[in-house]
């Protein structure tokens, strides 16, 4: 079991520094040896918010939401996360404390590393701190086309926008356009910014015409140019 979990440390150390190219081997020993990596349950928290920013994260396998609660306790789903990507590092480059939640939408296995560690990687290594300012800068300029489309668009939009955000981001299974991750439809009214209710509703009516398919909480996107078009102009 050590060995295989050893193996596993190389590999993610090996993908992490195909990302960062190019690195030395001695920062890809420092990697290695800071590395931690741990399991966790469906709708376990990884980290919650007012928690301190001490870690960042790397998602191996399973997929998590990051999410943060409103005054009236109603959770929104800022983003999910898939498989090789960073998250739980923002608030520690902004000296906070953390604002939302990550918690583990199916069983999920995460990386850690000490964030001081990383910082005296950038420090060292120009490539990295590109990396990571890339990486924070997509992300901000997908939060504010989220907040606009959020905001002006209708709830049909805002729904198809959602399924087609999952689509691009999880991709389908194998045998047909069936979206590989799974979501109440809590959470995808949550990704929605809309009630639960409206969720459900505007669900069965792309069901009944024939945009999607349903199957519990399995959805196959049946008319994908036409879910893209309602979620452009709705």
């Amino acid at each position: 079991m050590v060995l295989k979990r050893d193996y596993e440390k190389k590999e993610v150390v090996k993908a992490i520094a195909e990302m960062w190219a190019p690195l030395t081997q001695a920062e890809k020993r420092v990697l290695l040896h800071d590395i931690h990596i741990k399991n966790f349950k469906k709708n376990h928290f990884i980290y919650k918010a007012s928690d301190l920013p001490t870690r960042m994260m790397v998602l191996i396998q399973g997929k998590v939401k990051i999410y943060k609660l409103g005054r009236n306790g109603r959770s929104q789903i800022i983003r999910a996360i898939k498989p090789m990507e960073f998250f739980g590092f923002r608030a520690y480059f902004a000296n906070e404390l953390y604002k939302t939640e990550a918690m583990a939408l199916e069983n999920a296995e995460v990386a850690f590393f000490n964030t001081e560690t990383i910082v005296k990687l950038m420090k060292e290594n120009f490539h990295i701190s590109l990396f990571f300012l890339n990486y924070l800068s997509k992300e901000l300029g997908q939060s504010d086309d989220r907040t606009v489309n959020l905001t002006q668009k209708h709830i049909r939009g805002r729904l198809a926008e959602a399924l087609l955000l999952l689509k691009n981001n999880f991709g389908s299974e194998e045998e047909d356009d069936t979206l590989s991750i799974h979501l109440s439809r809590e959470d995808l009214a949550s990704l929605s910014n809309m009630t639960t209710s409206n969720a459900i509703r505007t669900l069965s009516n792309f069901a009944n015409e024939n945009l999607i398919a349903i199957d519990g909480r399995k959805i196959k996107i049946v008319n994908s140019d036409e879910l893209i078009k309602i979620s452009q102009f709705g």
